[in-house]
């Protein structure tokens, strides 16, 4: 059973005795607490939705999960990247939104090491494929069961979150379908170690897509660094066909420092090819190709976008040349069939044919949009008149 608890960021006017004006609430996401039988304790983790998810026209859409470990340090900063790069601000779509779930920490050492570290004193270390299956078998499917969520799935971690990703990335098995490994500390994974992971990977991890950022701490963490270029390199070469991976050397960012700057570096990569240019776009197939070779790429279907095909629609519906406006059909329609119970959809279709004089399917399309969006008086008044 979840727990929800706003997470607001607010300012307050006056001090003391001052009576303060009254101000709103900027709300960036809400507190849950998971009980977990597999680690037997409490867990909370924080959520952030997407700007459309509660719009009126977005009902049946759902969105892929990224989920970020050590979520204290990063949820506001991610939040307010994911939120940029997907919202459309100034023309900025490079990625899908997403729901973005930030994970409260308990005992990092403990949950976030794959291997038992053997040390003088004693410790908690080893229990990386405990978290990963509270992750997978207990949260994964609270997510799925609470909110409109895409089977994508995306893990950020950083130092020994990094350290988490990049051994659940090694798995024959995971629910995840990109990773973020920032600055991931391999401390522990000596050559036979990192050999002996290796050569237990299997063409399973190729179909997930991996970008690992190194940081430069000067001499002092060389060692950690060759770590991270012998795993990228012996991946790459164990891969058959393109590795679907990427390793970027930060030589102006610390341990410290370097997070924010990796995760949209990272996420960009992941998702190269997802904000195309809607003017640079001609017709339906290249449309639908650049889409697929994408999908591919990240072996998940990923459609073009709704709001980009609109967009591209109306831009040739409102050309001047009767062949683009002719060709907008083919956009609106492809919106309509990737997207079938979106109203506006068949609205943006119905409107198409009325400005192309075709009055039978203008109605037709508008009605269609009236039995997905019951009430919309704007419908109702365009069948009216048209009828």
């Amino acid at each position: 059973m979840s727990k929800n608890i706003i997470v607001v960021i607010f300012f307050l006017i006056g001090i003391h005795q001052i009576k303060s004006q009254d101000v709103d609430q900027i709300v960036i996401g809400t507190k849950h607490i998971l009980q977990s039988n597999i680690l037997n304790e409490a867990r909370e983790y924080w959520v952030s939705l997407p700007e459309s998810y509660n719009n009126e026209g977005s009902s049946y859409k759902s969105y892929p999960v990224l989920i970020v470990l050590d979520g204290n340090s990063h949820f506001r900063s991610i939040t307010g990247m994911v939120n940029y790069m997907s919202s459309g601000y100034n023309g900025n779509t490079r990625i899908p939104e997403m729901i973005v779930v930030a994970i409260q920490n308990v005992d990092r050492r403990r949950d976030f090491t794959p291997d038992k570290i053997i040390t003088k004193r004693e410790n908690t270390s080893g229990g990386g494929e405990n978290f990963l299956s509270f992750l997978e078998d207990e949260l994964i499917p609270e997510l799925d069961q609470t909110y409109r969520t895409d089977p994508y799935r995306i893990l950020f971690g950083h130092s020994l979150g990094g350290l988490l990703a990049t051994h659940a990335y090694m798995k024959e098995k995971t629910l995840f379908n990109a990773f973020i490994a920032v600055d991931p500390s391999f401390g522990t994974w000596d050559a036979v170690t990192m050999d002996e992971k290796l050569d237990a990977v299997t063409d399973n991890s190729f179909e997930r897509f991996i970008y690992i950022a190194t940081a430069n701490w000067g001499k002092r963490n060389s060692r950690n660094r060759d770590r991270h270029v012998r795993l990228y390199e012996a991946l790459n070469s164990k891969c058959e066909s393109e590795f679907p991976g990427k390793l970027e050397y930060f030589e102006n960012e610390n341990h410290g420092s370097v997070p924010p700057i990796a995760f949209y570096n990272g996420i960009s990569v992941i998702f190269d090819g997802y904000g195309i240019y809607y003017r640079d776009v001609e017709n339906t197939v290249q449309l639908s190709q650049h889409f697929q070779s994408l999908s591919e790429r990240l072996s998940w279907e990923f459609k073009p976008p709704e709001y980009l095909v609109n967009r591209i629609g109306y831009r040739m519906l409102r050309s001047r040349n009767e062949n683009d406006q002719s060709k907008a059909l083919s956009f609106f329609r492809l919106n309509t069939e990737n997207f079938p119970s979106s109203f506006n959809a068949f609205d943006s279709l119905g409107e198409a044919h009325e400005n192309l004089g075709d009055t039978e399917n203008a109605i037709d399309n508008y009605e269609k949009s009236l039995e997905l969006n019951p009430g919309n008086e704007r419908t109702i008044s365009k069948i009216k008149s048209l009828k």
